[in-house]
């Protein structure tokens, strides 16, 4: 498999990479987490002038028609800066009306989602319901002409910055997906481990507009999460470099001895060790985007973005915590960027599943066709 970008995608990866060193450096960053919103609006309106809201959707909704594969730059370029705009939250929800929303939902909510007018969050995970897509408690039903939920939603990511949620409820027909207005429901919000900005919601009669067919919603969330989860292996490769190569500058300048500790053999093992990691990382980031494109077959499509989840959490933990212990005790403080690395990686190990919910899940999956 040839695992280098064609040059459009190539091309497209610099421009983000350039446009993120020059204006989103670490304590450029730094400031914006501490804001009140927890994101930038100016930096989103950055993100949409060079179409990246616009990359995964259809050119019918003035999108470009990329896939997963299309993204793996920009969410490269994301990890290794550590973004925390309400970029994939967007993705997901638009993901989800692209796949289940009427051609009127479609051209409402995409075409503003492309022009970055509008901003989406998925909300989906309920209380003990973990990794559980089919758990869900939160119900909806038939009010007037429209539909009314109830329920609560927890830690859903870009709940604050969103004007649109994509929710999922249960009616009678079985789970279905709701779009909400963010404005119609209580949200709490609060910063996550890995400095994003996340919220519970609660659904108190919320009204809500069906999004596809009634009862017919799980498909939908399961190649929802899959795709978001092939995307965020691609930003854990992005960490995994920035790690990798400040570590490896590190080493290179820190002198002990006399000598840059780079010197010591047992330090480069170590060094090589994270390399390998990060390289095999990539390739299994490859084919859990290139399976979340190319894949008719859900169980397919599963099991391999299983295999490169189970082996992204392993290597994004080795590479991180290495990184932390190479630099030393200076590598946990808040003024290096490489502990917030290790803080997202250690979030993108868990996040959509850890490895042992795919490790179960792809054993489930074997030899299923």
């Amino acid at each position: 498999m040839n695992f280098d970008y064609n040059e459009e995608q190539q091309l497209l990866a610099d421009s983000v990479r350039r446009f993120l060193a020059k204006d989103y450096g670490f304590e450029a960053r730094r400031k914006i987490v501490a804001s009140n919103d927890g994101w930038s609006a100016d930096v989103w309106g950055t993100l949409t002038e060079m179409g990246l809201t616009g990359l995964p959707f259809s050119p019918d909704y003035g999108g470009f028609g990329g896939g997963a594969v299309d993204l793996m730059g920009v969410m490269e370029a994301a990890g290794d800066a550590l973004l925390v705009e309400p970029y994939l939250p967007t993705l997901m929800g638009g993901f989800a009306v692209a796949r289940a929303g009427s051609e009127a939902q479609k051209k409402a909510i995409l075409s503003a989602t492309v022009e970055g007018k509008l901003k989406l969050a998925f909300a989906q995970t309920e209380k003990g319901a973990r990794y559980n897509l089919a758990k869900v408690e939160s119900r909806a039903a038939k009010a007037g002409g429209g539909w009314e939920l109830t329920g609560e939603k927890l830690v859903v990511l870009g709940a604050e910055a969103a004007d649109k949620l994509v929710v999922s409820a249960k009616t009678d027909k079985g789970l279905s997906l709701f779009l909400v207005d963010r404005k119609s429901v209580k949200v709490k919000s609060y910063v996550t481990l890995d400095e994003q900005r996340a919220g519970d919601i609660v659904l108190a009669r919320t009204p809500g507009e069906l999004l596809g067919a009634e009862g017919g919603a799980l498909a939908v969330i399961e190649e929802t999460v899959d795709y978001a989860t092939a995307l965020i292996c691609a930003e854990a490769v992005g960490a995994m470099k920035f790690a990798c190569d400040t570590t490896l500058e590190y080493l290179k300048t820190r002198k002990q001895f006399g000598v840059p500790i780079g010197t010591f053999q047992a330090l480069q093992h170590r060094m090589v060790d994270m390399y390998v990691a990060t390289e095999q990382a990539r390739s299994m980031a490859c084919l859990a985007c290139s399976k979340a494109d190319s894949s008719d077959n859900a169980k397919e499509r599963a099991r391999a973005i299983s295999a490169a989840k189970i082996k992204i959490a392993d290597n994004a933990r080795l590479v991180s915590q290495e990184a932390i212990q190479l630099h030393g005790g200076m590598g946990m403080t808040e003024e290096m960027k490489v502990s917030h690395t290790f803080k997202r990686l250690t979030v993108i190990a868990q996040q959509f599943g850890d490895a042992d919910h795919h490790l179960s899940r792809f054993a489930a999956l074997d030899g299923v066709k």
